[in-house]
C-alpha cells in the first residue's frame, strides 16, 4: 500500500515538472504568437500548477495511518484537492470565455507558424504527463488525470487548427478554438466535480449497483433477508459497507462462517471495508426487515 502512494505522489510530482515548465514556454509562446488560445492555457497550465501542488500533498498526507482523531484515516484528504481542484478549473474557463468571446467581434492575427511549433510541443508535454497518472483510481487522480486528457485533446485541436490558420486566413479560428476547449474542459469538471459531491454525501459510488449487492448477498447460504444497507466510499477507491444480514436461526450459531461467505460476496463488488450484523430470522423485526423479507420471498 505504501508503495502504490509513494509512486502516486511521484506521479503527481512528475506532472507538477512538467507543468510548470511548460506553463512557461506557453507564456513566451503565447506573446509571441499573440494567440489568446495559447494565452488562456498558460494561465489555466499555472492554475493547475498550485492545485497539482495540493494534491501531491495531499495525496502524500491521504496515506496517514487512522489514529484515535480520524478512526477512518486521511484518505478523504484526497477528496477535498479533487473539489478545490474542479473549483479552481471551473473560475478559470469561465475567466478564459470571458476573454475568448469579445474576440469572436474582433478576431486578432497570430503567428500560425509559432502556433504549430507550440501545439508539437503541447501535445508530446501533456501526453506524458497523462501517462504518468493513467490508471489512477482515486477521485483526485481521476479528476487530475481527466483534466491531462483534456489538455492533450486540445492541443490536437490546436494543432489542426494552427495548420488551418497557417494556409488559410481566418483568425476568427483562434477565439473559436478556445472557446471550444474551454466548454469541453467545463463538461469534464463539472462531470467529476458532481461524482466527488455524490461521494462527499456518503452517496453510493456511480461504480456500484446496490441492488445487485442486495441480490448477491440473498444468494448467500442461510441468508434469508437483508435490510438497512449503506454503501459509501471514503475517497471513491476505498469503499464501505455496512449492513444487517438476517440468517436462518440455525445458522446464527456460527456467525462467522456467514460472515466469512457475506464478505466474500461483497469482495465480487469491489467493497474493501465491511461491517455486517447478523440478526436471527426469528428475531428480525420492524418495518425495514418485513419490507425486505415481503421483497425476497
Amino acid at each position: 500500500m505504501h508503495a502504490l502512494s509513494d509512486t502516486k505522489s511521484s506521479n503527481i510530482s512528475w506532472v507538477i515538472l512538467i507543468n510548470l515548465s511548460f506553463a512557461i514556454i506557453e507564456v513566451f509562446g503565447g506573446l509571441f504568437t499573440n494567440s489568446l488560445t495559447i494565452l488562456s492555457d498558460a494561465l489555466h497550465d499555472f492554475g493547475d500548477s498550485l492545485v497539482l501542488i495540493v494534491a501531491w500533498l495531499a495525496e502524500k498526507k491521504a496515506t496517514t495511518q487512522p489514529d484515535q482523531k480520524r478512526t477512518f484515516g486521511y484518505k478523504r484528504l484526497s477528496l477535498a484537492s479533487a473539489i478545490v481542484t474542479s473549483i479552481v478549473m471551473v473560475t478559470g474557463s469561465l475567466f478564459i470565455l470571458s476573454e475568448a468571446i469579445p474576440r469572436l467581434m474582433h478576431p486578432v492575427a497570430v503567428n500560425s507558424s509559432g502556433m504549430i511549433i507550440l501545439g508539437v510541443l503541447g501535445v508530446i508535454f501533456n501526453g506524458f504527463a497523462f501517462f504518468k497518472l493513467k490508471g489512477g483510481h482515486s477521485m483526485n487522480e481521476k479528476t487530475l488525470t481527466w483534466h491531462l486528457l483534456e489538455d492533450v485533446l486540445g492541443w490536437i485541436v490546436v494543432l489542426i487548427g494552427s495548420i488551418i490558420l497557417h494556409f488559410w486566413h481566418y483568425p476568427i479560428l483562434d477565439p473559436i478554438m478556445t472557446i471550444g476547449y474551454t466548454v469541453f474542459i467545463l463538461w469534464g469538471v463539472i462531470k467529476n466535480l458532481k461524482e466527488s459531491f455524490n461521494i462527499l454525501m456518503q452517496g453510493v459510488p456511480s461504480h456500484i449497483d446496490l441492488e445487485h449487492i442486495r441480490q448477491g448477498l440473498l444468494t448467500v447460504k442461510n441468508v434469508v433477508t437483508v435490510h438497512d444497507l449503506h454503501v459509501w466510499s471514503l475517497d471513491g477507491e476505498t469503499d464501505v459497507f455496512t449492513g444487517h444480514i438476517v440468517v436462518k436461526d440455525e445458522a446464527i450459531a456460527h456467525p462467522e462462517t456467514v460472515k466469512k461467505e457475506v464478505k466474500t460476496e461483497l469482495g465480487k463488488h469491489h467493497i474493501e471495508h465491511s461491517t455486517v450484523e447478523l440478526e436471527s430470522e426469528s428475531e428480525c423485526s420492524g418495518i425495514d426487515c418485513e419490507a425486505e423479507g415481503t421483497d425476497a420471498r
